[in-house]
């Protein structure tokens, strides 16, 4: 599958106001808000804007940070990292490699096998259950 690219006012057609301006504009909803923040079901967590499988339930882990965390997506090459420093700080912001769709930050605090923790917004995310 190729690149996705689509203008603002399509992806505006197609994702509510907040998922547009978390994914498409890089915004951040708040802790303990999002859908998936404390979520058990076991499925995979899709890209929204474009379905991408992106993270596995059996690699969530509960981070205490209020957002839906993960220690490691479902292969490398379905995200890319890039430097921001926005809010005053460095971070790594994680980005969907087939949309660019802003997915969250990732911090080298997770817990094994990877040490790292995909710090995720919820809004990015869509999760097929594999139950039922």
């Amino acid at each position: 599958m190729g690149k996705v690219t689509k203008t603002d006012d399509e992806w505006r057609a197609e994702l509510t106001p907040e998922e547009f301006e978390i994914t498409r504009k890089a915004a951040t909803e708040q802790a303990f808000t999002g859908v998936y923040w404390d979520t058990k079901t076991s499925g995979i967590y899709n890209c929204r804007c474009c379905d991408t499988p992106l993270f596995d339930s059996d690699t969530k882990y509960d981070s205490g940070s209020g957002w839906p965390s993960f220690h490691s997506p479902i292969s490398e090459d379905v995200v890319v990292t890039c430097e921001d420093r926005s809010m005053g700080m460095l971070r790594l912001e994680v980005l969907c490699s087939a949309c660019d769709a802003h997915l969250g930050h990732l911090f080298p605090d997770g817990p094994e096998p990877t040490g790292m923790r995909f710090c995720m917004n919820s809004a990015s995310l869509n999760l097929e259950s594999k139950e039922g």
